[in-house]
Parts: structure tokens; C-alpha cells; sequence
């Protein structure tokens, strides 16, 4: 878990910085005067990012956040927040907390209609094999997760959402345990209403740093492209030899 908050802070602090070469119209100039061939290769992940960000894509890549596989949301909204501070931008902050939302509500759906198709037994089989593994699972987590509903109750789905690590499972034991649909989709809905308030707001904050990010773009990408790969490296380091012990 402390790899993949270092992953995710890592990743999300260089996405920041390659927004930046965008800021100002002397900046978009320049940048429109270079071929494909003369940009780098943040530059073409920053077009890209650019591009693509849409309440669609955020929608989508928040119901993958939400459901079983590791994707983090502070890579989603905090970044589409910070192009939606930009003058023109044609992103919104309500909207994007609106189908931000959304994703989250889909993607628990997914872990939420699973647990109750498969069962107990099959979910934590499942978490345990290679596919789990894969998927940053394991029956110690789910089990995590589990005491954590019984614990507190149909509550558990909307603090539960506030909570990392606890965040992306806390439905599968609300399946296992058959919650009510209507309560679970309306905790769901309020808990990942409140936390992609708390990730637009760090987007919006970080826009107004944008001169200070500005002047040392190029350090910290550097940076932040060294330290991803040395923990990717480790972290397949680890998965590897994960694997290797079963």
C-alpha cells in the first residue's frame, strides 16, 4: 500500500508539472512551432492528456478506479480539475465532480454484482490466485474490508469511500453481505461525492501554484520520471517474487 501512495503522489505530482507548458499563449506558440519529431516524450504524454481529458474518459477511468483494478483517482480528477482552473478550458469543476461520481457509482456496481454472482468462497479464491495477484489482490485485503463492513454496517460504504485501501473494496463485502441497493447506491454516491470534492479542490489549489510548478517543470520531471521507473522496477521486484512463493 505505501508503494502505490508513493506511485500515485509521484505520478500525480508529474502530471501537474508537464500541464504547465501549456499556462500562457507565448508557451502554446512555441509549442505549436515544434514537430512531432522535436517533442519529448512528456511533452507528448501532456498533449495527449490534454486531448483526452473529458468527462467521458473521466467517467470511465473512475469506474475503473471504483471497481477491482488498481487505477488511482488522484491521476483522474486532481489533473482534470487543474485544465478545468485554465482560462477557456472547456472542462467544469461541478461537472467533472458530477461524472466523477458517476464512474465511482458504475465501478462499485462491478465489485458489488460480482460478490453476489460469485460468493465468499469464489472471491476470496479469486484474490488469491495469479489474477488477483496481478490485480494488486489478496484474501487479507478483502478480509480487511469485510471486518471493516461488519464493523460499522451499511455506513461502512460511504465512510469506507474516504479511506484508502478501503475505498475500491468496501463494496465487495456490501455484495457479499447482499446490502440493500437502494442504501448501498446512495452511500456509495454520497462518499464518492465528498472525495472527489476533496480531489477537485487539491486540483484547484495546485492552479494557483502554476507559476511556481512553471519554473521548475523541467526538474521535476526529470524527477518524477526517475523515481516511477526505480519504483515500477521495485514493485515488479516484488510482484515477481510474490508469484514465485505460490
Amino acid at each position: 500500500m505505501k508503494n502505490k501512495s508513493i506511485i500515485i503522489l509521484l505520478v500525480f505530482l508529474f502530471t501537474f508539472s508537464s500541464f504547465n507548458i501549456q499556462t500562457t499563449g507565448t508557451q502554446k506558440n512555441i509549442s505549436n512551432l515544434k514537430t512531432a519529431q522535436e517533442l519529448s516524450l512528456l511533452q507528448k504524454i501532456e498533449r495527449w492528456y490534454n486531448k483526452n481529458m473529458t468527462y467521458g474518459a473521466i467517467c470511465a477511468l473512475m469506474t475503473i478506479e471504483s471497481s477491482f483494478i488498481p487505477f488511482p483517482s488522484e491521476i483522474v480528477v486532481p489533473p482534470a480539475a487543474y485544465i478545468a482552473s485554465q482560462p477557456n478550458s472547456n472542462l467544469n469543476h461541478l461537472l467533472i465532480i458530477l461524472f466523477a461520481t458517476l464512474g465511482s457509482l458504475l465501478g462499485a456496481y462491478i465489485n458489488y454484482a460480482l460478490s453476489i454472482s460469485l460468493g465468499r468462497a469464489l472471491i476470496y479464491k479469486l484474490a488469491d490466485s495469479k489474477v488477483g495477484a496481478a490485480l494488486l489482490l489478496n484474501s487479507e485485503k478483502i478480509r480487511k474490508a469485510e471486518a471493516y463492513f461488519n464493523k460499522y454496517g451499511s455506513i461502512s460504504t460511504f465512510i469506507g469511500r474516504l479511506i484508502p485501501g478501503i475505498r475500491q473494496l468496501i463494496s465487495i463485502p456490501a455484495g457479499l453481505a447482499k446490502m440493500n441497493f437502494f442504501k448501498f447506491s446512495l452511500y456509495t454516491v454520497l462518499g464518492a461525492g465528498v472525495w472527489n470534492c476533496v480531489l477537485v479542490y487539491i486540483g484547484y489549489l495546485a492552479h494557483g501554484q502554476a507559476d511556481l510548478i512553471n519554473k521548475y517543470n523541467k526538474e521535476i520531471s526529470i524527477v518524477m520520471v526517475i523515481l516511477v521507473v526505480a519504483a515500477g522496477i521495485f514493485g515488479g521486484i516484488k510482484y515477481y517474487l510474490k508469484l514465485k512463493k505460490k
